[in-house]
């Protein structure tokens, strides 16, 4: 049993790799900072459990820190998010396998059952018996021997037992119970998706979540072109195509961590899921525009839109958080972005403080609950409940009420979430156009987004000027986008 993508496939090499002297750019680690894979997986996961620290956040930190190969920072990325999604599916085979029961263990020892136990079920190109005998050196090395002899009797009775550790085995008492062990999900999660689209969608749903994201990167097109870049990094041994749903997108594999690479430094790229990516191409900036990012932090779809503006114009990035805005004014910096102005603030407040209809178009990327990008951000599911999804869409109804005013009569609203909810996607769309007959959604997309969509079998003739992508659409993240149009 394994993982579906390949690209995290291959990586698992890194387990006969890892003792061996690792390199950065062609230069050797220090060897006082270097730590093995799993080593590394395992502070991280034991920090996102402990703290409710952010996995992806978290991993760039370590990953920086840390001078791994390419390999082993992959196989670290593996590790942490498979262990963190398949955790409910990880603990119910455990609590069978450990006598003293889970709750009692200590936090890492834990985390370390975990991360072997997924190794040996899902990573089926690592040897088994190297994540075991891993397992039982950080014990030994974190603990004492009675620890490392507990480690080693579990993971040796899971190899005993490993045709018995299927989740086609799992059946509990009800559909949503099943679905919810078996990939690992919450209950209430399940049976909302369930009601939904059905158990048919709702298993492709959670199969496709668990899958490990692959990694793309969007190109600066104002200071290189998406060939040149894939060339470059074809030369250095990096796997790396266009993306068939983003026309600035480049989909890379065992590429290592991208953001330290000096094609980063240059900003020659940024790093970002393809679905991101469609948002500034459907808003179709020009250069000379003025428009609004409300909401702008990580910056990515800022830095989208300058590109797209070809740096002339005016656009406005604002994030509630200063320490936010600091972050998307170095990005545009890097990128050589000067046309950006950068605030921070309620979103909202903007619109007291900002002249109504003085933006030629406004992005609206509303804070959401997340459905979308859990493979890429898997606590999400264990620390989202239904009562956020209800708070989130007021505040969201909130924001497209206070933004509805800044735009320019036959200007552009557009609307994204990062989720699949229909509570802050269509159903809040649909409530925002019952208040403002001035706004009508705009089918009227790109024609070159929409033959994307159309090849890749997104959309179709009913396409209405708004679009739900799902975690099993193009393997990218789920997305959600509407374009409006002020009359």
């Amino acid at each position: 049993m394994s993982r579906q993508n390949e690209q995290q496939k291959n990586t698992s090499n890194s387990a006969k790799s890892y003792k061996k002297q690792r390199t950065v750019a062609g230069k050797p680690a220090e060897a006082g900072r270097s730590k093995s894979a799993r080593l590394v997986a395992l502070d991280i996961l034991v920090k996102v459990e402990e703290t409710g620290a952010y996995s992806n956040l978290q991993l760039n930190r370590s990953l920086q820190q840390q001078e791994l190969s390419r390999q082993d920072a992959a196989l670290v990325t593996e590790l942490v998010y498979g262990t963190i999604s398949r955790k409910l599916t990880l603990d119910y085979w455990l609590s069978q396998l450990v006598a003293k029961g889970l709750a009692k263990l200590q936090p890492w020892v834990h985390q370390l059952l975990r991360l072997s136990l997924y190794q040996i079920i899902w990573l089926d190109r690592i040897p088994a018996h190297a994540a075991v005998n891993e397992a039982v050196n950080i014990a030994k090395k974190k603990g004492h021997q009675g620890i490392a002899g507990m480690v080693n009797g579990v993971l040796r009775n899971v190899l005993r037992r490993q045709n018995e550790l299927l989740i086609e085995r799992i059946v509990l008492s009800d559909e949503a119970e099943t679905l919810s062990v078996r990939y690992s999900f919450p209950r209430w999660l399940v049976e909302r998706w369930l009601n939904e689209y059905g158990s048919e969608k709702t298993e492709q749903l959670l199969a496709a979540s668990n899958t490990a994201p692959h990694s793309s990167i969007r190109v600066n097109t104002m200071k290189t072109s998406v060939d040149a870049v894939i060339e470059l990094l074809q030369a250095e041994g990096i796997s790396a195509s266009p993306s068939p749903l983003a026309a600035a997108g480049v989909i890379v594999d065992k590429a290592g961590h991208l953001a330290a690479h000096a094609g980063f430094a240059a900003g020659k790229w940024s790093m970002q899921d393809e679905s991101s990516m469609l948002v500034a191409e459907v808003l179709q900036p020009q250069p000379g525009m003025s428009i609004l990012d409300a909401c702008a932090a990580p910056g990515g779809k800022s830095m989208h839109i300058g590109e797209l503006m070809k740096g002339k114009g005016r656009l406005l990035s604002n994030d509630l958080h200063e320490h936010k805005r600091k972050l998307i004014a170095e990005q545009a910096q890097r990128l050589g972005l000067s046309h950006i102005e950068t605030t921070s603030g309620d979103a909202i407040e903007l619109a007291r403080t900002l002249a109504p209809g003085s933006f030629d178009a406004v992005l609206l990327d509303a804070p959401c609950s997340g459905f979308g990008v859990i493979r890429r951000k898997p606590e999400i599911k264990w620390t989202k409940s239904s009562e956020d999804v209800t708070a989130i869409a007021e505040l969201q109804g909130k924001l497209l009420e206070a933004m509805s005013g800044l735009v320019k009569p036959g200007g552009v609203l557009l609307y994204s979430t990062c989720t699949i909810a229909r509570e802050e996607n269509e159903q809040q769309i649909a409530s925002f156009l019952a208040k403002h007959p001035e706004y009508t959604l705009d089918r009227n997309w790109p024609p070159a987004v929409l033959s994307r969509l159309k090849q890749l079998n997104i959309i179709d003739e009913q396409f209405d000027g708004q679009l739900q992508l799902l975690p099993d659409d193009n393997k990218s993240d789920g997305f959600y986008i509407a374009r409006l149009l002020k009359r």
